[in-house]
């Protein structure tokens, strides 16, 4: 026999079964997201809007800047010319993020600051 709940009882079971999917996301609609989630997994987050951090890198032929992480896991990081400035420094940024079998992992910058200490 199945007891019976309450109204209210069924919305806190609810609201508790869906705590660990907010705990990934915030009010915005930006997923928190690991470099190294997006390195092996990126499809899974493909054309969504995320928010990783690493330190920010750069190479000169062609021109592109990326994030890495300790484990050399990357993404691309646009425009160049808003990341440019923080080359050498960890940050966390948050962007819409794509993923291209032929053209790697890129995030379109939303958002970027400064992480102190590292």
């Amino acid at each position: 026999m199945i007891p019976y709940m309450r109204p209210a009882g069924l919305l806190v079971a609810g609201l508790f079964a869906l705590l660990p999917l907010s705990s990934c996301s915030n009010e915005e609609g930006v997923a928190e997201v690991p470099l190294p989630v997006l390195a092996t997994r990126p499809v899974a987050h493909d054309d969504s809007r995320v928010a990783t951090q690493g330190v920010v890198r750069r190479f000169e032929a062609p021109l592109h800047y990326w994030i890495e992480d300790e484990d050399l896991h990357r993404v691309e990081i646009f425009p160049h010319e808003r990341i440019a400035p923080y080359l050498g420094e960890a940050v966390r940024v948050e962007g819409h993020f794509r993923f291209s079998p032929t053209e790697g992992r890129r995030l379109t910058l939303e958002r970027v600051e400064p992480l102190g200490g590292e």
